[in-house]
């Protein structure tokens, strides 16, 4: 018996990270000494009291029932004071938001709620690449807006009428995934407009929001005049609180949009387990004073590495907020060129810019995700090549 995949999956693009994986783990294999500066996992570990609050909500029977879909009217009240705190937004949490096994999960699901087929949605190009894959299994279509590093890597929204017509979703995410790039109210608002303007729902990726430098703070979409009456937006726990494993977040906004992802996960998955919303309760408690120890590692890995870079000839300007350095790639080679060869020749694991979109093609992205003394090494590594 043959198997044939639909359509669907067909069309999918081999993920980016698992082949990044594939590659580094080749390499491994063959005794190389790697730093991995590719995938954006934390290598710093989750908080103490985070895992001490998880240890005492498993002890508790009462935790290993099924939890709600939505998740624990404990978490989304600590959600909902945690919006308040650090935006200034006022939700109601029993319906503006819901918890999320980890923000990926909620930005894959949310276009079967809203994408018919033959919809568009509006997907900024290099980007992550789960909103177009999304938009594809809900047989949708992706339509790339270009993010060009001579427009801020920002979308530009004045697109073919028949476009905006059959467009149901934007998805824009600032602080950016894999670009760096940051972006204000006076952006946000223009988003808002387009919005409401055109019944487009607006998907903001937050996921960054807490990985700031240089005194930025990061705003929030909902903060803009308007924006809940169009728009959804992403928070994850897993980069601002070092818990990518415990598949936690949430999102928050309109009560019909929040709604609509309510009605896709109910039919498609369980709840977050309720012992890691108790725990996650205590990281957004601590949000604050984590986040300025977190940013201080981060930014001497920055300089580290923008030093090293600035060393090569490889000018980048300072990223004011994520963990990602998108640098151009030197010289003729393509960015998966490139990105091969500094594995091959220095044992360096970089992204290849265009793996997050055609748009992406002349870059390569590195992540801070290794001890300021790794960076250094894979600095100096790159300078022998």
């Amino acid at each position: 018996m043959t198997i044939k995949y639909a359509d669907r999956i067909n069309s999918l693009p081999p993920y980016l990270f698992a082949e990044v994986d594939r590659a580094k783990q080749q390499k491994l294999k063959e005794g190389v000494d790697i730093i991995d500066l590719g995938v954006g996992d934390p290598d710093l570990p989750t908080p103490e009291y985070v895992i001490d609050a998880l240890c005492k909500a498993a002890h508790d029977p009462e935790t290993h029932q099924y939890p709600s879909y939505s998740g624990s009217t404990v978490f989304r009240d600590a959600a909902a004071e945690w919006l308040k705190n650090r935006f200034g937004v006022k939700l109601d949490a029993e319906k503006e938001i819901i918890t999320l096994i980890g923000s990926k999960e909620g930005i894959a699901h949310i276009p079967a709620a809203f994408v018919n087929p033959g919809d568009y949605t509006l997907c900024p190009n290099p980007a992550y690449p789960v909103y177009g894959i999304g938009t594809t299994l809900a047989d949708g279509k992706p339509y790339d807006l270009p993010l060009l590093a001579e427009n801020g890597f920002k979308p530009d929204l004045h697109l073919p009428s028949d476009i905006v017509k059959k467009s149901r979703m934007l998805f824009i995410n600032y602080p950016n995934n894999p670009t760096a790039a940051t972006a204000g109210k006076e952006f946000f608002k223009e988003v808002v407009d387009f919005g409401n303007d055109n019944g487009i729902i607006i998907v903001h990726d937050n996921a960054y929001s807490e990985m700031t430098y240089d005194g930025y703070r990061a705003p929030s979409i909902l903060e803009v005049p308007g924006a809940m009456d169009c728009c959804i937006e992403f928070h994850s726990l897993s980069k601002t609180s070092n818990m990518t494993g415990w598949r936690i977040g949430f999102a928050a906004g309109n009560a019909d949009i929040v709604a609509g992802l309510g009605r896709v996960k109910m039919n498609v998955d369980s709840g977050a387990f309720l012992a890691v919303q108790l725990a996650a309760i205590e990281a957004l408690k601590n949000s604050e004073a984590f986040k300025q120890k977190m940013s201080r590692i981060y930014q001497e890995r920055r300089d580290a590495l923008l030093v090293g870079l600035k060393a090569l000839g490889i000018e980048v300007e300072k990223p004011k907020a994520t963990f990602y350095v998108w640098a151009p790639v030197p010289g003729k080679r393509s960015s998966i060129e490139y990105a091969k060869y500094l594995l091959d020749k220095a044992g360096i694991v970089a992204t290849p810019g265009v793996g997050f979109g055609k748009y992406g093609e002349g870059y390569v992205r590195f992540s801070l995700t290794r001890p300021v003394e790794r960076i250094r090494e894979a600095v100096e590594r790159m300078k022998k090549l």
